[in-house]
């Protein structure tokens, strides 16, 4: 299947189909699953952007709002606190920054700062003026399925399908589709063996034509497998990452820099071939 084409993203311009992107997280929030929050703190955010370039980041993704499904969403003054001021000193180290958030608000003011991305876990329906924020700005944008899928017949089928649907609706708000990149939304709405599944099936959301991006990283359906605390996923998050590459990802979101840059590399030479 034909790579996605090309996608500008700031001062950068990712190319599919060579090898795999690095997407370093930058976690703004006190409460971090992963426990890398950095409650605010820009100068911090900076320190750790710098070490994700050095490690072999290719973007960096911060947000200040917490996405695991039973976070509480905090006010969206809030969330620009945590949030601006770390794009604002991360787009200095020339990396594309992409903003985590389902806030109009805090995408419109993360691009505002430099921000090249907006990565929306809710597909453009978290808030009815983030399409045209985007559409606005010509960025590109992450639409991930994040919706409970735990009864889904066909799991892939019924995720592929929205995903197609969201294209579609980001399209008909004037965001050009070739702008977006689809994630399946691993560990969002669904259980243990639809996470598994979901790995195992990824190549086929390749029939949307679109970028692939996936965050396995550190989450808990690796710890439920291995039965091992989040401060010791690494192995097993590098097992999926291996998978998702093998299986088609273009993209990948991780916390462990420096080993799942290593990873895909050595990955990308078994399925894409040495560069």
């Amino acid at each position: 299947m034909t790579a996605p084409a090309p996608i500008r993203c700031g001062g950068a311009v990712l190319e599919f189909g060579r090898r795999t992107y690095l997407v370093g997280i930058v976690n703004m929030t006190p409460d971090s699953f992963a426990g890398d929050g950095l409650d605010g703190d820009a100068g911090a955010a900076e320190a750790l952007g710098e070490r994700w370039k050095e490690e072999g980041a290719d973007v960096i993704d911060v947000g200040g709002q917490s996405t695991r499904p039973s976070a509480v969403r905090v006010p969206v003054d809030e969330e620009l606190r945590r949030t601006i001021p770390a794009v604002r000193r991360l787009v200095r180290l020339g990396l594309p920054v992409s903003v985590d958030t389902f806030s109009a608000r805090v995408a419109g003011q993360a691009l505002d700062a430099g921000a090249a991305i907006v990565n929306d876990v809710t597909a453009l329906t978290g808030d009815p003026a983030m399409a045209a924020v985007v559409a606005r700005a010509g960025a590109p944008v992450v639409l991930m399925d994040g919706r409970n899928r735990r009864g889904a017949a066909d799991l892939v089928a019924e995720t592929r399908a929205y995903l197609a649907e969201r294209i579609a609706a980001a399209a008909a708000a004037g965001i050009d589709p070739s702008r977006t990149v689809v994630d399946p939304g691993y560990g969002f709405g669904v259980t243990l063996a639809q996470n598994m599944e979901m790995l195992r099936r990824l190549r086929e959301l390749r029939a949307l034509s679109r970028p692939v991006l996936i965050g396995t990283s550190r989450k808990g359906s690796i710890g439920r497998v291995l039965s091992l605390p989040v401060c010791q996923l690494m192995e097993g998050t590098a097992a999926t990452i291996v998978i998702a590459i093998a299986n088609g990802a273009d993209l990948v979101r991780v916390h462990d820099v420096r080993a799942m840059a290593r990873v895909a590399r050595m990955t990308d030479a078994i399925v894409r071939g040495l560069p």
